[in-house]
Formats: structure tokens, C-alpha cells, sequence
């Protein structure tokens, strides 16, 4: 299941997103980095974003 990037950029800061701002897309950037969660996080098209455990069938 992904979740929208509208869904979570209300949840983390708390305002109404209008697809005008790419201050979500830069803090999953740095997270992926920071965490070494390249293969973990992952970008959804047109959707949002999704974990993936290459471990697990179906998430």
C-alpha cells in the first residue's frame, strides 16, 4: 500500500498540501540517505510513497 503525498505532508506538518512544494519529496531524499533506505522507500508514481521489505512477498 502507498500513501499519498498529500496524506503525508498533512500528517508530519500539519497544513493542507497543494502539490506546489517539493519539501516532501527532499526530506525522503535525505531519509533514504541517511538511513540507507534506498531499495526500502520507495516512490510510487503519480501515487506517493511505499516501504518495501524485499524480505516479504506483498508489502
Amino acid at each position: 500500500m502507498a500513501l499519498t503525498r498529500a496524506f503525508l505532508y498533512e500528517q508530519v506538518w500539519a497544513e493542507e498540501y497543494t502539490g506546489e512544494t517539493h519539501t516532501l519529496d527532499n526530506h525522503i531524499q535525505r531519509l533514504r540517505r541517511k538511513l540507507g533506505f534506498t531499495d526500502t522507500i520507495q516512490t510510487v508514481p503519480r501515487m506517493g510513497y511505499r516501504l518495501w521489505n524485499p524480505g516479504k512477498e506483498g508489502t
